[in-house]
């Protein structure tokens, strides 16, 4: 009898010292989506440029390039640099709140996040990467494929004004890599789906460098965005205001 109690004592111990290591292992669906926001985005001062190709069947590829100033996760400047007729135009974005500023005009524009940049590239894509701070996530399974393991978690829109109302993004487990994404509109209609390609080591990370857009409902359609040259620089905080898009210099 003392020999059996003396067995139960040490088997509840083992449990109770391996339940701290079973949480560990474990995160939450909210460590994972900060994570796979770090590797996404630095979380530091960098400029980073971005061209983009956007594709149509049966049409010419369209070619655009921007020079983008990321201030922490919520103050964002696009110089675009190409097409030369659009050469001269910025956006700032601080929090949701964006402008336009054009050549034409003595005014910055307010736009949205959801408003089309090109193709199937919409402002928020380039302007924001900030799930963890935009979205309440959820793990919806764990995924196999091609052999390797993807949390897949459910990312609902914590406010009316952020890019897509709601995201599955497949996050790989072991380094919390983005693999895919797909978004949607408040109506539940896909919008676009997205693959993060060309891991790179940059600013001491694997990094995306290449992300494709693709148009779920037409065939071929689909936005590449290739980001290039990502240093690390301290941005002063006068650069995110609209009253600095005038003083651009470009």
């Amino acid at each position: 009898m003392h020999w059996r109690c003396g067995m139960k004592i040490i088997l509840f111990a083992c449990i109770l010292l391996c339940l701290p290591v079973i949480c560990m292992a474990d995160p939450s669906a909210e460590e994972i989506l900060e994570k796979a926001d770090e590797v996404r985005s630095p979380q530091l001062d960098y400029k980073v440029f971005v061209n983009i190709t956007s594709i149509k069947p049966g049409r010419d590829p369209r070619m655009t390039k921007y020079e983008v100033l990321i201030k922490g996760r919520d103050k964002t400047l696009i110089k675009t640099l190409y097409p030369h007729v659009d050469r001269g135009t910025s956006t700032l974005m601080i929090n949701y709140d964006l402008w336009v500023f054009l050549q034409t005009i003595s005014k910055p524009l307010r736009i949205s996040l959801q408003q089309r940049l090109i193709g199937e590239v919409s402002n928020g894509d380039i302007a924001r990467a900030n799930f963890s701070g935009d979205y309440n996530p959820k793990i919806l399974r764990i995924e196999n494929l091609a052999g390797k393991e993807y949390y897949v978690l459910e990312l609902f829109a914590k406010d009316e004004r952020v890019t897509y109302h709601r995201v599955f993004l497949w996050v790989q487990k072991d380094n919390f890599h983005p693999f895919k994404a797909e978004f949607y509109a408040v109506s539940g209609r896909i919008l676009k789906t997205c693959s993060y390609e060309g891991y790179r080591l940059v600013l001491g990370k694997l990094r995306p460098t290449r992300l494709v857009l693709d148009d779920p409902l037409v065939k071929g359609q689909k936005s590449i965005l290739e980001y290039q040259d990502m240093t690390s620089t301290d941005l002063p905080e006068k650069y995110f205001t609209k009253n600095y898009l005038k003083k651009l210099k470009y």
